[in-house]
């Protein structure tokens, strides 16, 4: 058993206006990122029951974050664990749920926006140590 720990991003893209109304929490379904946020962490917790074969693991920490750029949201999943596998899948599970939760609340306002980059970024821990994605 290790600490481990690993940070996965998804990029969610659309026009300047529509992030404007994502920051200003000025959506019909109401704040996004708040949701995104409780969404992401659920999912992290959640993943044995959504990707086959990964393994239940009791999580020290599950975060998700947010960085505004002109025409897209970064959304940042950390997620912590001490144990004999990594937590890189709940991290892209939460990036990549979280995403999807500021999608659904953003559908009405733009149809047309995308979901991309959703990789690893780093993690740590585990007999393969360190990892870090190249920029």
């Amino acid at each position: 058993e290790t600490s481990r720990e690993a940070t996965a991003e998804a990029v969610l893209s659309t026009r300047p206006d529509v992030i404007e109304r994502i920051f200003a929490a000025e959506l019909p379904k109401g704040d996004a990122l708040p949701t995104a946020r409780i969404a992401g962490i659920m999912a992290s917790k959640r993943t044995p029951d959504l990707i086959p074969l990964c393994h239940p693991l009791p999580l020290a920490k599950a975060s998700v974050d947010f960085e505004r750029r002109t025409e897209s949201v970064r959304l940042l999943a950390t997620v912590r664990t001490r144990g004999a596998t990594g937590v890189e899948m709940e991290a892209l599970t939460a990036a990549s749920v979280a995403a999807l939760t500021v999608y659904d609340m953003l559908k009405a306002a733009q149809k047309d926006m995308r979901i991309e980059g959703v990789r690893l970024l780093q993690k740590t821990g585990g007999k393969s140590g360190t990892f870090e994605a190249a920029t």
